[in-house]
């Protein structure tokens, strides 16, 4: 399911066929700004490389893997070493680089993987190694135990001041030839957390015959970003080679694309040569990069640790973000058939809609997805769109960001009216001039991110009460429907309620008489029948007029 979630549809698009497959979905909430046509790009060095589509890229692997012996003879490795395909790229005038990795009598080596340059004629034109030293070892015995080389990866973690170091992989044989003369040695690797919080993939490579330490390294790398909206921040980034890409391997591997105003296909990873990402302007095509990968990574940690789940799918697997999606698009979307969410830059692509809350948003349609699946239409599409409001805000207040507070206003940061106003208020949604802010019988008619103001007032009214109130310098004042005085719980609490309501209740029907039963059984099951709790949902329900 493809949701373009943060503005609301006004008018139809013409031109929703140029959204490739994810068209006919997309053109249920973009706006007539973001009417999508092909945008030419400049023109592309012949050696650059092109997007190959899953068949074409399995087809070369498929290729290289068949031409293994034939590529080790002529590499002239020796007859303990084999070649294991790890990628291929291939460049605009047919040049193909296939990218190997080695291992010796079945043990993989570290250092020892390589690129073979190929012509479009299948010539070789050059190999690029990562070491140069000949692969020979006397013997495959190791003389320490491999519980003396995790002793002492432990105690090096500690040194670094690792917070909670734990072994992550326990120690493996493998050939080290990164550097020197390769020898037989163990790898392992510590998880936990840096010294600032960031979290910890240790590998420490021990000589398995001698015990010396060889090498460690920090699997996870932490980059500097320099955002629009939420001002320097740290990234966790990788490093390959003498060049940094915008991947995040502690968190499922979510990976940042530039669609350099594409409206087709994955776009190019993040790339460069230094670990800082774009200056703060939109100018500068990394700074939206760096809010992308920001918002997804403060989202993963927000559902870690508010609700225990592990990616949006809950099985550990990251996302991906494109950015810089066609040209002056006026919105954000997440599409299930890619797991990936876009961006597009705003009008006259000068506002990228790379916002934490949107990036909080768009993720949160796809937990929906795997969870209660929602249907988007009528009072279930509303709860969808709301349940992203929701999440969305909770990322914002968790990310705890001096650049951009979390606040209970939607959109604030992406100035997506042109007059520096929000595009949704949850305190008081009709502010917006379209939200509702009570249930009528006739709220399912309207567009999903109206009728959801609903359940954005009754979350706002169960996490602070009603009445007038200042949270984070934002001034406040929440109306009930019958004029009942509302008493917040706290939005830790409610958003509890929220996700096990979503979670464990409501189902793609659930329409807002459902939301109010399951979040009292949500209540009831975390708080108690005869809990403030669950008196509080019932309140905050009547206080929008859903009995």
């Amino acid at each position: 399911m493809t949701h373009g979630n943060i503005r609301p549809r006004r008018t139809a698009l013409a031109a929703a066929t140029a959204v490739a497959a994810a068209a006919a979905l997309l053109s249920t909430s973009l706006t007539a700004s973001a009417a999508a046509r092909p945008t030419a790009g400049a023109a592309r060095p012949a050696a650059a490389p092109v997007a190959l589509s899953a068949a074409a890229r399995t087809g070369l692997i498929r290729d290289a893997q068949a031409g293994l012996a034939g590529t080790a003879r002529a590499l002239g490795l020796g007859s303990e070493e084999k070649l294991v395909v790890k990628d291929v790229v291939r460049d605009g005038d047919g040049t193909v680089h296939t990218r190997y990795e080695r291992t010796y009598a079945g043990l993989p080596v570290l250092g020892g993987d390589l690129v073979v340059h190929t012509s479009r004629s299948g010539r070789t034109e050059g190999v690029t190694r990562a070491s140069k030293a000949t692969l020979k070892l006397a013997s495959l015995t190791p003389r320490i135990a491999s519980g003396t080389a995790r002793k002492q990866a432990l105690s090096l973690a500690r040194q670094n001041r690792s917070a909670k170091p734990a072994v992550d992989r326990a120690p493996r044989k493998v050939v080290w030839a990164a550097s020197g003369k390769p020898v037989l040695a163990y790898e392992t690797v510590i998880g936990g957390f840096q010294d600032d919080g960031t979290p910890s993939r240790l590998h420490v490579i021990t000589d398995a015959t001698t015990g010396k330490e060889l090498f460690r390294y920090q699997g996870i790398e932490t980059g500097v970003g320099n955002t629009r909206y939420s001002g320097k921040v740290d990234l966790a980034t990788a490093r390959s080679g003498s060049s940094y890409t915008l991947t995040d391997d502690s968190r499922g591997g979510h990976k940042t694309y530039n669609l350099d105003h594409r409206q087709d296909g994955t776009g190019t990873l993040f790339s460069q040569d230094n670990d800082t990402w774009g200056d703060g302007t939109t100018s500068n095509a990394a700074t939206a990069a760096a809010d992308a990968a920001y918002g997804a990574q403060e989202t993963w940690d927000f559902y870690k640790n508010t609700f225990g789940r592990s990616g949006i799918k809950n099985d550990g697997v990251g996302a991906y973000s494109r950015v810089h999606y066609g040209d002056s698009y006026v919105n954000a979307f997440w599409d299930d058939s890619c797991f990936c969410m876009t961006y597009g830059d705003g009008t006259n692509n000068s506002d990228p809609l790379t916002a934490l809350d949107v990036a909080g948003h768009e993720m949160s349609h796809g937990v929906t997805s795997n969870t209660a699946g929602l249907e988007y239409s009528g009072e279930s599409g509303g709860l969808n769109e709301a349940t992203s409001d929701i999440f969305g805000t909770g990322v914002e207040f968790y990310a705890n960001n001096s650049s951009d507070p979390g606040d209970y206003l939607i959109g604030e940061k992406i100035d997506i009216n042109g007059d520096g106003t929000p595009l949704r208020y949850m305190d008081k949604p009709s502010k917006d001039g379209g939200s509702a802010d009570y249930w009528t019988s006739s709220v399912g008619n309207e567009d999903v991110h109206y009728s959801s103001g609903v359940a954005n007032h009754f979350f706002y009214l169960l996490s602070e009460g009603s009445g007038a109130k200042t949270i984070n310098g934002v001034d406040y004042d929440s109306p009930t429907k019958d004029g009942s005085t509302v008493t917040g719980i706290g939005r830790d609490k409610a958003l509890q309620i929220w996700y096990k309501a979503l979670t464990t209740y409501f189902t793609s029907t659930t329409d807002y008489a459902g939301a109010r039963k399951g979040t009292l059984s949500a209540a009831t099951d975390l708080y108690g029948a005869d809990s403030a709790e669950y008196k509080a949902v019932e309140a905050a329900w009547t206080g929008v007029d859903v009995h």
